[in-house]
């Protein structure tokens, strides 16, 4: 947690303590599903959120802006963004339902109300989107063919 707070100092009581239940609830959820690998997962702060958080670094997301998490897994990059943004609209998709379901749970344990978890394809989403992000999902080429028709033509 420390890390975290050493980008970004700024953070509020309630985002401090969001993100320091972050690391024992995904120690839980890791036990039953796969979502970070278990080597990994210790180093969570440091290799999987503090990375997550490195737009947040270069990248403002406004109030009231929409924001699609492409293939989010276990809410990575999504969780992390929404707890900084937490005026921001955060939809986080992954066609793996037990993953999304996961999300939901983490997400309502936080009691982030800026995101939205749903177990779909890109290819079938309907809504359109002031920007896109993702972690770790395909090589950019794919992910520019899958992102282009979720973005809006005038973004925040």
């Amino acid at each position: 947690m420390e890390i975290i707070l050493k980008y970004f100092p700024d953070l509020d009581e309630e985002q401090q303590s969001r993100f320091s239940q972050l690391l024992p609830l995904y120690k839980e959820w890791n036990e039953k599903i796969n979502l970070i690998s278990r080597k990994d997962i210790d180093a969570l702060y440091e290799r999987h959120i503090l990375h997550s958080l490195a737009i947040a670094r270069v990248v403002r997301f406004l109030p009231q802006a929409s924001i699609l998490d492409l293939g989010t897994g276990g809410g990575i990059p999504g969780i992390p963004l929404a707890i900084i943004f937490p005026e921001t609209s955060f939809t986080l998709v992954d066609s793996v339902g037990k993953k999304i379901k996961v999300v939901q749970e983490i997400a309502g344990v936080l009691k982030l109300g800026n995101v939205k978890a749903l177990p779909v394809r890109a290819e079938a989403l309907k809504t359109r989107f002031d920007f896109v992000v993702t972690r770790g999902v395909a090589p950019l080429d794919k992910l520019l063919l899958w992102s282009r028709p979720l973005l809006k033509t005038k973004h925040r």
